[in-house]
């Protein structure tokens, strides 16, 4: 049988460290915006990856970055209902309630930041905006699904498409000119802190769960074997 939930327990003091320096820079580039400079010390940089992103449409790569754009928002919540409804069917609750947890507190933190800080977007996006600009609530809701996903696999792939999903969100807002590029390292860095620290938290007990799943669902399995035989010799 192929298993392919296999969570991994987190070394408590690195993670810790990780995900105390990721959200310090969320936090480091959110205090800059909240003194109410519009012209922030990074905004030559953000300006910078606006004009390149500018000079890369063609209809191909829009087509693509607006299915990213309906993916990270709609697609997201999506995804998050779909996760949780598969770990409940495969009877780990708890894990559904870690899925669960840490989309709706990442979507709450960045909505909150958003209201705070009041980072304008940038000019002429190419999609549909509401609210502020910092942090990017399309990337801060896909790095919190990416990241739960791949710590309840909890095999190297699954980290590595985790990754590469981040990233191409990122991507993605700068190109259809929805954030600047700070506001989707905000995003990322605040979800992958709070996705973190939560899974410190959950851990063991999710770890638990899924072994205790494991178990009964291998005796059913052995269960359903024995009577298949046991039907088979009396024919």
């Amino acid at each position: 049988m192929v298993r392919v939930i296999l969570p991994r327990k987190l070394d408590q003091g690195r993670t810790m460290v990780i995900s105390t320096v990721l959200l310090a820079v969320a936090v480091l580039l959110g205090g800059i915006l909240l003194e109410g400079d519009r012209n922030p010390p990074f905004q030559g940089l953000d300006d910078a990856w606006y004009g390149f992103a500018a000079t890369l449409h063609s209809p191909f790569w829009d087509g693509v970055n607006l299915v990213l754009n309906w993916t990270g928002y709609t697609g997201m919540l999506i995804f998050h209902i779909l996760l949780a409804s598969a770990l409940l069917f495969r009877r780990r609750p708890l894990s559904a309630a870690f899925s669960a947890v840490a989309g709706l507190t990442v979507m709450l933190l960045t909505q909150l930041l958003k209201w705070i800080i009041h980072r304008p977007r940038p000019l002429n996006a190419h999609v549909a905006t509401d609210t502020y600009s910092y942090p990017s609530g399309h990337v801060s809701a896909t790095t919190a699904f990416v990241l739960v996903v791949a710590l309840l696999i909890g095999r190297g792939w699954a980290w590595l498409l985790a990754i590469g999903g981040m990233l191409a969100m990122m991507i993605s807002r700068i190109y259809l000119a929805a954030h600047w590029l700070t506001d989707v390292v905000g995003g990322a860095c605040l979800a992958s802190g709070v996705v973190l620290l939560l899974w410190l938290a959950s851990q063991k007990i999710c770890i638990e769960e899924n072994i205790d799943a494991r178990r009964a669902l291998d005796w059913k399995s052995r269960v359903a074997r024995r009577k298949r035989h046991a039907g088979q010799g009396v024919t």
